[in-house]
């Protein structure tokens, strides 16, 4: 098992970190052409904690070499499948993924979390990222740790994509909620 590990600082409070996330694979996002569908299975509040636990189907063009799909089957689209917790009075999002296509040859178990930063709460967001990468696949230790390291290679890739394309989700956010805010004000006022 090889294990992929980031963490990064966002320069934005978590309320519009943990709100942003759901716009995380929207057109503003031009790192993430490859997720086609984001569909949610369900969403729940518990009514004692009031955290919000979600799960969803992602869908995405798949990005495994041909030679892998044509040895293994497959089509152009796998599938991620995620839950996520939002915790408001820990300030906390957590999501959990795994991977549904090939998941008989490799497993990959993804945790992301957000939580405002230790030293300025108000203004910026931890976000920290481990994942679980294992070949599945009988055989030789080489061919597994191959498969391995090739995958820890792309995840991180990825997940270089994938907070740059975050980033811009975050910028266009704080852009248009500004906007509504001032439009609201002007109303108001008027």
């Amino acid at each position: 098992m090889k294990v992929f590990e980031s963490k990064c600082t966002f320069e934005y409070s978590w309320e519009e970190v943990s709100t942003a996330n759901w716009r995380k694979y929207c057109p503003w996002n031009d790192k993430s052409p490859h997720v086609v569908a984001t569909d949610t299975l369900s969403r729940t509040v518990d009514p004692e904690t009031g955290i919000l636990r979600t799960e969803r189907l992602i869908a995405c063009q798949q990005s495994a070499p041909k030679w892998v799909t044509a040895v293994l089957g497959g089509n152009a689209i796998s599938y991620v499948y995620e839950t996520s917790y939002v915790d408001p009075a820990a300030k906390k999002v957590t999501m959990c993924s795994t991977n549904l296509t090939y998941s008989n040859v490799l497993s990959v178990r993804e945790t992301v979390v957000y939580q405002p930063h230790h030293k300025s709460p108000e203004s910026r967001t931890e976000f920290k990222q481990n994942a679980e990468i294992m070949a599945l696949c009988g055989g030789w230790q080489k061919v597994k740790n191959g498969i391995e390291e090739f995958t820890v290679e792309r995840f991180g890739q990825n997940a270089k994509k994938g907070r740059e394309g975050f980033e811009a989700v975050l910028e266009m956010s704080r852009r248009v909620f500004g906007e509504q805010k001032e439009q609201q004000r002007i109303k108001q006022a008027a």
